[in-house]
């Protein structure tokens, strides 16, 4: 099988079906709502971060966190540059994923951070898939 994106790309178009893009536009929703509850509890964030506020840049870290969960959010949705938002994701997840064996154990938390990371996962293989944004712009070539 070939590696390339190109074929990844080719395995995906040909196995797609509806139901992979609504777990796609899913997951979209679910990193927009996150990035907008995210903004609106930035206390918790500056809670969990307190000892690390001068290592780590909150602010920036902050930032970065919101515009990646809304903006990636709605490429996903779109299925506009997916593999793309998809990396954008990646570190937040995995620091979410490691900030509960570091802080305060919330297995909820977990499973929702370790269930989207799986996720965005599968779809950094698997692409926008056929009915996507990408697709269709790839075609109009």
């Amino acid at each position: 099988m070939d590696t390339s994106v190109k074929g990844l790309n080719k395995w995906a178009n040909a196995h797609t079906n509806y139901g992979l893009d609504v777990l796609r536009i899913a997951l979209g929703f679910f990193l927009i709502y996150k990035g907008g509850s995210f903004i609106t509890n930035s206390r918790n964030f500056e809670d969990l971060i307190a000892p690390l506020i001068n290592f780590m840049g909150g602010m920036l870290t902050f930032h970065y966190i919101a515009a990646a969960h809304i903006m990636g959010g709605i490429m996903i949705v779109f299925g506009l540059l997916t593999r793309w938002a998809i990396i954008a994701q990646l570190p937040i997840l995995l620091g979410a994923v490691i900030v509960n064996f570091i802080g305060e154990f919330n297995l909820t938390n977990l499973l929702l951070s370790g269930l989207t990371l799986l996720l965005c996962l599968f779809f950094l293989f698997y692409g926008g898939g056929k009915h996507s944004a990408d697709y269709y712009f790839k075609m109009e070539k």
